[in-house]
């Protein structure tokens, strides 16, 4: 079945651009002390200056500009030797200043790229309009506990807490490329530590334009705007709805109406929220109370000299020194935890493909169900390593390891102590099989002569039967072989 994106191509091209706000990790806001932790008790994270009282005035904090300074050139912008801020114009509740100090004209950084997969062994560029810094507003609380429900609150903790605006351009055709260049993209913050990529607290949000045009023509269509959507899966789903709902406006022949919509995770559609504003709308201009960000060749090389091993660099690493397939590859490294996990147990059992298999396998699997993130994972590299080096010395088989490593997930405990307490521990004494199997035959004479004259497909009853006699702790290799030996005398 073609996806929705894929299905839109076939009369119209979608194009699609995305612009992620990323919260920097640094202790205080943009331009004041105030401490940036998530979750404090509301509105004690403030001051008369991210309040925006009269006469006070902002300081610049210098941390923030080097670390959207890392960002573009992880992203291979062009830093602006001269940046400035502006005030963006707009009353809302959550906005104490009624403007908010962001960047418009002169963006920190501009004409980037990342390069994303889009199919076995291709890839593909898309270009980064402008990397900007700006402030964040507050929040409204709507429902709270103990307090009456007629009325809309403000928590001003997060006003002012600093924000990298990373604005692409309408590369993207399809809702599955707006997901990987978002995880490559998660993936580069993450590993220059800026921004913690948590979606769910909003430290790494996402906007994304959507418009559809019909196939070859140069001309863009009408965008609109979808936000709400804090994870990958939402992002997704939100343009695979949208990208059949203007397409089936057009092929009405109904105009599309430029505006921002909501997508409500509940239904599963995308809903108007307000008419989408232009620039002019918001009435730019120069911040009076801050001088231009004036950068220097100098400082831009200090900043490169600091830059990490990105995620692309660590992805080659990986295929070049451990020689797994380039997939196992580009998942393992889709995160700087999941990452270090991999190398972490590499190094303690030397066999990076089996490892590979069991992180991309069980161990995200169990992640996934569990909702868990890598960093919460309650298997250690260490006892991975452990256990697969029992699986190795025939302790335990593959089949046994499965059960052992979900124990392990669950308990938190090193797969000996397991194995021990449970009886696990792989039969291997050929004498012990070879009772079995004398056993079994004995049952079985029927079966026994049916694959004597041919009929090879019984074999895996036997191996069946003997494997479900032994409470599958036999050792297969074992079994396999003295089964064969003693079928075909």
């Amino acid at each position: 079945m073609r996806s929705a994106g894929e299905e839109a191509a076939v009369n119209f091209e979608v194009v699609i651009g995305l612009e992620v706000h990323a919260q920097l990790s640094t202790r205080s806001k943009i331009f004041c002390s105030c401490s940036t932790v998530f979750g404090g008790k509301p509105n004690a994270q403030t001051c008369p200056i991210c309040l925006g009282m009269p006469g006070v005035l902002p300081v610049l904090n210098r941390h923030v500009v080097e670390l959207a300074m890392k960002t573009a050139l992880a992203t291979n912008c062009q830093i602006a030797p001269v940046s400035q801020f502006a005030r963006k114009n707009y009353f809302y509740p959550d906005l104490p200043k009624g403007y908010q100090i962001s960047q418009y004209e002169q963006p920190l950084a501009s004409a980037g790229f990342i390069e994303i997969e889009v199919g076995e062994g291709r890839k593909k560029k898309i270009g980064i309009t402008r990397i900007h810094m700006e402030e964040d507003a507050g929040k409204l609380l709507h429902e709270l506990e103990g307090v009456p429900t007629e009325y809309s609150y403000v928590d001003f903790n997060r006003t002012g807490v600093p924000l990298m605006e990373i604005v692409s351009e309408p590369d993207l055709t399809t809702p599955e490329e707006a997901c990987s260049y978002l995880r490559n993209l998660r993936a580069i913050v993450q590993y220059l530590e800026v921004c913690d990529g948590n979606m769910e607290e909003g430290s790494f949000r996402c906007d994304a334009n959507i418009s559809l045009r019909p196939a070859g023509q140069r001309e863009l269509g009408t965008k609109v705007e979808l936000k709400n959507m804090n994870s990958f899966r939402h992002v997704q789903h939100a343009l695979e709805y949208e990208v059949e709902r203007q397409r089936t406006l057009l092929e009405e022949g109904e105009p599309i109406i430029q505006e921002t919509r909501l997508w409500d995770t509940h239904q599963g559609v995308t809903a108007s929220m307000r008419s989408k504003e232009e620039a002019h709308d918001y009435r730019y201009f120069p911040d009076p109370d801050l001088v231009p960000i004036v950068i220097d060749t100098a400082w831009i090389e200090d900043i490169r000299e600091i830059l990490p091993e990105l995620p692309v660099e660590r992805r080659d690493r990986f295929v070049r020194d451990y020689h797994i397939p380039s997939y196992d590859a580009e998942v393992l490294t889709t995160s700087k935890p999941l990452a270090s996990y991999f190398e972490e147990c590499v190094k303690l059992y030397a066999k990076p493909k089996a490892a590979s298999n069991w992180i991309m396998g069980e161990l995200l699997r169990l992640l996934n169900e569990s909702k868990k993130e890598i960093e919460e994972c309650p298997i250690t590299p260490s006892s991975l390593a452990n256990m697969l080096k029992m699986v190795d010395g025939g302790v335990i088989s593959g089949k046994i390891a499965k059960k052992v490593f979900g124990e392990m997930y669950t308990s938190g405990k090193e797969p000996h102590e397991i194995v021990k307490e449970k009886g696990l521990e792989q039969v291997s004494d050929e004498g012990e099989l070879s009772t079995v199997i004398d056993g079994i035959l004995a049952d079985h004479p029927q079966q026994a002569e049916e694959y004597r004259q041919g009929k090879e497909k019984i074999f895996g009853f036997f191996v069946g039967a003997v494997m479900k006699a032994t409470r599958g702790k036999a050792n297969p290799q074992m079994v396999n072989a003295l089964l064969k030996k003693k079928l075909d005398r």
